[in-house]
């Protein structure tokens, strides 16, 4: 301790632990989900997994000791039963992890209604949700963490998916308000916004070798990012460690949203 600044010096550490905490992780079958419920169960916390593929729930909550749960997490019911079922089952619910997206690809000036409704319910409905349903179990129980996997896209033009776009702007709208109306319960709200990563859905396979290095020439940091960057920025949100951040959005992108926008 110095003279000068007797303050306590935290346990930074420690501060990561989840220990005794539940969580929920809703698309935890595969890619950003999958690597978030190990993170999460690395820090020692216990978790449902919640996957619309009743398959790869059961396969993620073997891996990492949790308990699965198949839901439609655009459905209201199927919400409310998965809170109802982490609190009877691991206690208190301290947090969860929203990965659910899909970006539908096409012309803007080709889209139709059907469209453009189902790429807000794949990406806001459950949001929404989820914030108010399990908001009002953590208001109850002292608060917690939520977390939502936005992207760029919603911070930039969306070219070919500009309905997406659109809805992750609206989601990380979502987080602040959802900051400012439940901050005073305790209850802490952020998102982070991926840039171009590797998943089992969109990998390396569908590119060729020169269409990968075309990518990877417009990452600073001169690669995709792989899923378990973003299951990372996942943890230290949830953690004790973030305690006081809230309704705020970290950018997980190589540097790709800080391009100047001509060559130079």
């Amino acid at each position: 301790m110095t003279t000068s600044d007797n303050s306590s010096v935290p346990d930074y550490l420690a501060s990561l632990r989840l220990d005794q905490k539940n969580f929920i992780v809703l698309g935890a079958g595969q890619g950003m989900g999958r690597q978030t419920c190990h993170a999460l169960h690395q820090g020692g916390a216990r978790i449902l997994c919640v996957d619309v593929d009743e398959h790869r729930a059961n396969e993620i909550a073997a891996e990492v000791s949790g308990i699965p749960w198949q839901a439609d997490c655009t459905q209201r019911d199927d919400i409310q039963k998965l809170v109802d079922v982490a609190s009877r089952r691991l206690g208190p619910v301290s947090g969860f992890v929203d990965i659910i997206g899909l970006a539908l690809w096409g012309s803007l000036l080709d889209m139709d209604d059907a469209s453009w409704d189902r790429q807000f319910d794949i990406v806001l409905r459950h949001a929404y949700l989820m914030a108010q349903i399990a908001g009002r179990h953590m208001r109850e129980n002292g608060g917690g963490s939520m977390v939502f996997i936005a992207s760029i896209s919603g911070l930039s033009g969306a070219p070919n998916h500009a309905a997406y776009g659109a809805a992750k702007a609206g989601l990380m709208s979502w987080v602040r308000s959802i900051a400012l109306e439940l901050g005073p319960h305790g209850i802490r709200a952020n998102a982070v916004a991926p840039g171009t990563v590797v998943t089992p859905r969109r990998g390396n396979a569908k590119y060729s070798e020169e269409q990968q290095a075309e990518i990877a020439r417009t990452i600073p940091l001169g690669r995709r990012g792989k899923t378990s960057e973003i299951a990372s920025a996942a943890l230290f949100l949830s953690s004790p460690l973030a305690s006081y951040i809230s309704g705020q959005t970290i950018v997980v992108d190589g540097g790709l949203i800080c391009r100047f926008p001509v060559p130079v």
